[in-house]
């Protein structure tokens, strides 16, 4: 088949799910250690992964000490710190890291981004976030978290500036002239001169047009703004779509936008978040992810299902059901996924806490075969273009996926024996976007 997998890597947290540090074997400190997040990425690269993805938090998670006491996630570098040592560390990976366009600048997005791209040879990708955890505003010297759909309006105008800011410069702006001494012709230099509803730029960027002209774009809202924003700017989504027929949905929507609004469909990819465990057996791989979940304590999964819904059930009866809930102002497509899943598996609150305090989206737990038989039917079936892999604990889940799912993939002709390109794009198959200037 034409169509070939796209496979992103989560790996911050190292390993999403709560119980991981714990889990025997595992490296209790991978988040935060520069050693293993080296060897991470390495593996990754001997998988010819797409991308290596840092999500970020500006805030430690807002839940009680008891509960964040027993969380891995309480610390982690800061992304671009890590993927430019990284960037030294590798050769072909993307590196994908996420920044805020509530609480940062156009400017300093667009300069830090267009430094990894230089640094990494053209590897570099932006995720788009509007940052959901409230707490982060106090850090910034707000008293209240921006409204939800105006932090995506002022997100769209972020977009338009930080490209802006890439265009500054002509491709062939650095004529480097040594005779007649001219380093650059001012006639390929653009001054963006942005006012608008949240932001006033003046420009312009003071570096050279990435390598791949813009880092690639990455986006994870599921809400309406969301999905629009991604159909307008995304050139990949990483989804959270729980089972095939809410992704083909999903898929289906934003291509369809995407349609709509004069760009190629093709030029998105869909990636949702995929929790793998992979085992010699089905039975082994299901009594590792029980032993995984198992680690889990309750003071931290209610923690985490409060996270997740924006409001802090903590004092609800565990063992009655999940009463209706306001509409929160942190992430409204992460609410209406755990709503959804209590009310299809007709869990309680502690039965639901403990899912959320793993991991409670798409799983594919079995063995190589088993897993890339699912991986196989989302792609053939138009429910995702690939996956963003999220290990249960490292490095051994990381590593059996590399060294037994890889190889299974690449048997089906389903995924990549060598990488395409020297940059994220080639690998993505996304073309380089053209100056709007020049």
């Amino acid at each position: 088949m034409s169509r070939k997998l796209k496979l992103g890597a989560f790996m911050r947290p190292a390993s999403i799910h709560t119980g991981a540090w714990r889990y025997p074997g595992a490296f209790p400190d991978a988040n935060f250690n520069f050693s293993h997040l080296r060897r991470f990425a390495r593996t990754l690269e001997r998988g010819k992964f797409d991308a290596f993805f840092m999500a970020d938090h500006l805030a430690v998670l807002n839940m009680p000490l008891e509960a964040l006491k027993r969380s891995h996630t309480v610390t982690s570098f800061e992304p671009f710190t890590l993927l430019a040592a990284l960037a030294g560390a590798t050769e072909r990976i993307g590196l994908v890291a996420t920044a805020s366009t509530t609480f940062d600048e156009p400017f300093h997005v667009a300069r830090r981004f267009a430094s990894l791209d230089h640094l990494s040879g053209g590897r570099a990708g932006w995720n788009i976030v509007t940052t959901s955890n409230p707490t982060a505003a106090l850090n910034f010297g707000r008293e209240e978290h921006m409204d939800h759909d105006e932090r995506y309006a002022r997100a769209r105008e972020f977009y338009d500036v930080v490209t802006g800011l890439w265009d500054s410069f002509a491709d062939d702006a650095f004529v480097r002239d040594v005779e007649g001494g001219i380093y650059f012709d001012p006639a390929r230099l653009h001054v963006l001169e942005h006012h608008g509803k949240y932001l006033k730029v003046r420009g312009p960027l003071n570096i050279a047009r990435p390598v791949q002209g813009y880092p690639v774009i990455v986006q994870a809202g599921a809400s309406e703004a969301g999905r629009q924003l991604a159909a307008e700017t995304a050139e990949v989504v990483f989804g959270a779509q729980s089972t095939l027929v809410d992704g083909q949905k999903f898929y289906a929507d934003v291509k369809g936008r995407m349609a709509k609004l004069g760009r190629d469909p093709e030029h998105l990819k869909i990636l949702p978040g995929a929790f793998v465990v992979v085992g010699r057996s089905v039975d082994e791989a299901r009594e590792k992810r029980a032993q995984l979940d198992s680690l889990v304590h309750y003071e931290s999964a209610i923690a985490s299902l409060s996270v997740a819904l924006g409001h802090d059930v903590s004092k609800l009866d565990p063992d009655g059901p999940l009463p209706e809930l306001p509409l929160t102002n942190a992430s409204q497509s992460g609410q209406q996924r755990v709503v959804a899943l209590a009310a299809r598996e007709s869990l309680n609150v502690r039965q639901l806490a403990q899912r959320l305090g793993g991991f409670a989206g798409l799983s594919f737990v079995g063995t190589a075969r088993t897993i890339a038989d699912e991986m196989e039917r989302w792609l053939v079936e138009r429910g995702s273009d690939g996956f963003n892999v999220m290990f249960p604990f490292l490095p051994a889940g990381l590593d059996d996926f590399v060294d037994q799912v890889i190889p299974e993939l690449q048997r089906r002709g389903i995924f990549r024996a060598d990488y395409e390109g020297a940059t994220l794009r080639e690998n993505l198959g996304l073309p380089r976007p053209a100056n709007r200037f020049f």
